[in-house]
Order: C-alpha cells, then structure tokens, then sequence
C-alpha cells in the first residue's frame, strides 16, 4: 500500500547555538546584583555541543565589562564566538554573529527565557529556531542537534574560527601586495593518502563544495572507503595550516591510477604505464584566496611522475566552476577533448607544474598505510 502520509523535510543541521545568559545560560540577573550560578547542566551541554563541532555565542542585554568577568570566572569564556553584549534588539546581535560566522539562520538554534525576546527574534529572523533553555536540553536529547559523527575538523571548529579571526585581523592590517600577504602567512599543504577516519570530511566536502570543484561527483563514505582499497585508484587529501592555526581538511583528490600498484612494482620496467586520472579534485571555499588548488594539482602530477605515470584530469563544466578549469590551465594542462559536458585535459610530459613560493608542500605517499614515505616539494 503506497504511503499518503506528507513528508516532513528533515531540520536542517543546527551549525551554532545561541544564549542568552540571564536566566539562561546562569541563574539569575547580573544587573540587579544576583548570586550567580550556572546549572552543571548547562556546564556540560556547553562542553557536550563544543566537542560536536556546534559553535556557540552569547546575545544578552547587559554591559560588557561584567559579562566578560563572569564569563571568564565561570570558565565558560572561552567557548563563545563573537559575544554580542549590550542594549540592542536579540535580532540584531543574531544578525551580527551569523555575519561574523558566515553561517545561514537556518542552521542556529537561539535560547532565550524570554517570550518577549524570542517572539522579536522570531518575527525578524523566522529561520532561527527559538526556544528556552528546557526546550534545548529535550531537543539534545531527543537527538535533534549534535551530529551523529564528529569528524576531527569539527572537534577543532571553534580553533579554526578564531584562527580566521586573527588571519582577517592580519589581513587588514597588512600593507603590501596580494603575494606578499600570501607569503606572509606561512603555509604549509599537506597532501596524503586518505584514512577510515578521514572520510566522513572526504563524502561531506564533495556534497558541499560546488565552486572550487572540478567534476561535481559526490561521494558517501561507503563509495570512498571501497574506492581506497581499490587497487586502481588513489584517495587524497589535503590539510593546510599557516602560523595563525589550521584551516583543517580543506582539499580532495579521487584519482584512478589505471592498474594496481602492485602491478606496477611487480613490473617496473614495463612499457606502458597509464596515466593517473584525476576524476575529481575540489579545495573547500574556506581556502579562496589562498591559491593552494595549484599547489594540490602540483601534487597529484608529481605523484604520478614518481610512479611513472602522465596526469590527466577530467573537468566538467557547471554554473559555479570555471575557476578550475583556468586552475588547470594556468598548471599547464591543455585540452584533448571536449564535449557540452566534458572537457579531458593532459599535461605535457615536459610540464611540472609549480608550487607557488609562499606554500610549502609536503607529500606522503604510501597507497596502503596511513603514514609512509614523506616528501617535501618545495619548488
């Protein structure tokens, strides 16, 4: 019998949470001079959604001074991005954080005792899930927020977020041209064969990353765990770090290598050894501006060169994409073939293409465990 019931679209992921502190986040009002406590509750919650990469901020009407100390007394300081303290309207201190985070209202959750202040905000913003802090706690229990997986970038979410902060402060701050500024920063791309505990990071950046990406394929974990013990294909990834902290997993390389590389080592001296396909390549848009999508592509060829192997790469055409396609041309790759919906490109086998020199390049390469042989490309 076919199902009649409506379908109800799943919530969409809750990115950030944000408290009000009077008679939320703590008991009791600030101004009016109250013995302050917060719930070991709202202790572990606060620590529970930092570890599950949900950010969290502060909206609350107060002065700021007094917040920051009894934040910073209560040890809870620490874990709250861009604080929004002071006597404007919750919808406009909502309004600065999603601005600051570069996240949707869709994503945020807003706790607040209030029915007054969540009606403001409600009405403003209706994407915010607005809620008390009783109402969170049953929705954390009934499994409406954390994720079911941590992935290793979001245990360091809130790091990264503050390492951008500080790199924007240096950013307006310098004085000097682009490359210099790039130059300044210091970064290093490590480029490796992916593990199991990559992969949750792998299948999300090729089903959210649609701009810096070559081919627009999507992965599930499954697909990408059964193509690394492929014998015909290699899974990369690419972790950049600068001296402001670590942008995380940022880069992903799904690369058939035309025969096993057992083949290969049992044969070296054969003739003909195919050329490494890049089926897929995107660089997360945490890293535009960087220029590094050059420095993975360099990777890859060099990584097929060391194993005897050409380098060709596929690029299919979207609305978001050609950003790529110029990546690879400028890296020196031309054009073999071209169709409405595929472009094949090769690179000449003369062609190495070069790693810009304010990054630094690091490659592992060992196609069966985690951590084998490393190379440092730097030029």
């Amino acid at each position: 019998m076919q199902n009649t019931e409506p379908h109800t679209p799943a919530a969409p992921r809750v990115k950030c949470v944000v408290w009000d502190l009077d008679d939320t986040l703590w008991d009791g009002t600030l101004l009016e001079g109250d013995d302050l406590s917060v719930p070991e509750a709202n202790r572990r919650l606060v620590r529970t959604l930092d570890e599950h990469g949900i950010l969290q901020s502060v909206a609350s009407r107060n002065e700021p001074g007094p917040v920051a100390e009894r934040l910073s007394a209560f040890g809870l300081d620490a874990y709250f991005l861009y604080p929004q303290v002071g006597w404007s309207a919750k919808s406009a201190s909502l309004r600065a954080v999603l601005r600051e985070l570069n996240i949707s209202p869709d994503s945020v959750l807003f706790v607040d005792d209030s029915e007054f202040e969540r009606a403001e905000v409600a009405s403003e913003l209706p994407e915010v899930r607005c809620m008390t802090r009783q109402e969170l706690h049953a929705l954390v229990a009934a499994g409406g927020v954390l994720p079911a997986q941590v992935t290793d970038d979001a245990r360091r979410r809130r790091s990264m977020y503050l390492a951008e902060s500080r790199r924007r402060s240096h950013e307006v701050a310098f004085d000097g041209p682009g490359e210099e500024f790039l130059r300044s920063l210091d970064m290093t791309l490590r480029v490796r064969e992916a593990t199991p505990a990559d992969l949750a990071r792998a299948a999300e950046l090729t089903q959210r990353t649609h701009q810096l990406n070559t081919t627009g394929i999507t992965f599930d974990e499954a697909e990408l765990a059964s193509l690394t013990r492929h014998p015909d294909h290699r899974v990369l990834v690419a972790e950049l770090d600068d001296r402001f902290g670590t942008y995380g997993t940022i880069g992903l390389a799904v690369i058939g290598t035309g025969r096993p590389d057992a083949a290969a080592a049992a044969d070296p001296h054969a003739d003909s050894v195919p050329p490494w396909t890049i089926r897929l390549l995107l660089m997360s848009c945490r890293v535009m501006g960087r220029n590094v999508g050059s420095t993975l592509i360099a990777a890859v060829a060099r990584l097929a060169a060391a194993h005897g192997a050409g380098t060709v790469a596929l690029f299919r055409p979207t609305e978001r994409n050609r950003q790529m396609l110029v990546t690879y041309r400028f890296a020196g790759f031309t054009v073999e073939s071209r169709t409405d919906d595929l472009v094949v490109l090769s690179l000449p086998d003369e062609r190495r293409p070069a790693v810009p020199g304010y990054v630094r390049l690091v490659v592992d390469d060992n196609p069966v465990a985690p951590r084998g042989t490393t190379k440092e490309l730097t030029a």
